[in-house]
This record gives structure tokens, C-alpha cells and sequence, in this order.
């Protein structure tokens, strides 16, 4: 191999592993309030369940939509396993999506939305303040 495409693949390799890093899956209260509530960037929470047709398209398209995007993180909390946040969030139908800066709720969607919805709400959260 050559140092250009090592240099590729070293590229890609980061550029990967960096973006797994925006996408948390919370699997419990504490990790909840350390990664989203306590998060020095925004985050959107999307909660959804396994057996939820439309969770099947959106948490993808959000996937997709912030994929590129160094500072907010995606939050995903199975309605199943994290009674108490649906509880405390007052979750009533997922997907369910609230956007979390500096630990207040700035704003939610409930449904399967469209593309530009989601982009809104990227957009608010990566307005600096």
C-alpha cells in the first residue's frame, strides 16, 4: 500500500469511528442524565421500540441527517427497558423525539415526520446562542 491510500483509510477509519461516537444508546437513568441532561453540546432523544414500524424510519433518517454533524449528539432510549424516562418525559406513542440543551427540553415531535422537520430541529439546536 501507499501512503495515499493508507492515508485513505486512515481517513475513513476516523471519520467512522467519529461519528459512532454521536449516537448514544442510553440504557439507564444515570447514563441519561450524564450524557444527554449534563451534555456540554445538544442532543436529540429519540425514543422508540423495537416493535415500531415507524421507529424503523425514522431513527435511520435521523441517523443519516446528523451524521455530519460535530456538535449534537443522538440519544436513543428503548421505551421498553427505560420505564422511568417515558414515565418523566411523559411519553405517550413513539417515536417520540425531544431536542435537550444545556439540560432544558427545547423542543419535540411526536409521529413519523418528514425530512424537513428533522432538519428544523437540527438546525435550532446548531443556532449558537
Amino acid at each position: 500500500m501507499n501512503k495515499f491510500t493508507i492515508s485513505l483509510l486512515t481517513r475513513r477509519l476516523f471519520s467512522s469511528s467519529t461519528n459512532l461516537k454521536r449516537i448514544i444508546k442510553i440504557s439507564n437513568n444515570d447514563e441519561f442524565l450524564s450524557k444527554v441532561m449534563n451534555s456540554s453540546i445538544p442532543v436529540i432523544v429519540n425514543f422508540h421500540a423495537e416493535w415500531c414500524e415507524p421507529c424503523h424510519i425514522l431513527t435511520p433518517k435521523m441517523k443519516e441527517l446528523i451524521e455530519h454533524k460535530t456538535n449534537i449528539d443522538l440519544a436513543i432510549v428503548d421505551v421498553e427497558h427505560n420505564i422511568e424516562l417515558v414515565e418523566t418525559f411523559e411519553v405517550k406513542a413513539v417515536p417520540a423525539v425531544i431536542a435537550v440543551r444545556d439540560g432544558l427540553v427545547v423542543d419535540k415531535f411526536i409521529g413519523l415526520v418528514d425530512a424537513n422537520m428533522i432538519e428544523t430541529l437540527i438546525e435550532k439546536l446548531d443556532q449558537k446562542l
